[in-house]
């Protein structure tokens, strides 16, 4: 069974920092790109952030990019997402997501398996 588990959310003030995590098992992490999208109130599911399987490279939307890191460790079967500069905007559920298809399309299609999500809220 399939699980990705997120955790590190929680309330920040505008400019601050959050690190998420998400634990992976029941599956083999090292085949698998590990993305995060998030979700706001009313909004659709946006894509934040990509990481390939070695964790050479990494893909970030216009939002995030230069605010958002994302990166990975192998041995633990781990993703990370650091979150710097927060905005009123980043509020949302984040959501850990495997994707083991190749696809350098970062759309819900690419998604093999979901996290439950984790709250992230950004007071201004």
């Amino acid at each position: 069974q399939v699980q990705l588990v997120e955790s590190g959310g929680g309330l920040v003030q505008a400019g601050g920092s959050l690190r998420l995590s998400c634990v992976a098992s029941g599956l083999t992490f090292s085949r698998y790109a590990m993305d995060w999208f998030r979700q706001a109130p009313g909004k659709e599911r946006e894509f934040v952030a990509a990481i390939t399987r070695s964790g050479g490279s990494t893909y970030y939307p216009d939002s995030v990019k230069g605010r958002f890191t994302i990166s990975r460790d192998n041995a633990k079967n781990t993703v990370y997402l650091q979150m710097n500069s927060l905005k009123a905007e980043d509020t949302a559920v984040y959501y850990c997501a495997a994707s083991g298809r190749g696809s350098t399309v970062y759309s819900l299609d690419r998604v093999d398996y979901w996290g439950q999500g984790t709250q992230v809220t950004v007071s201004s």
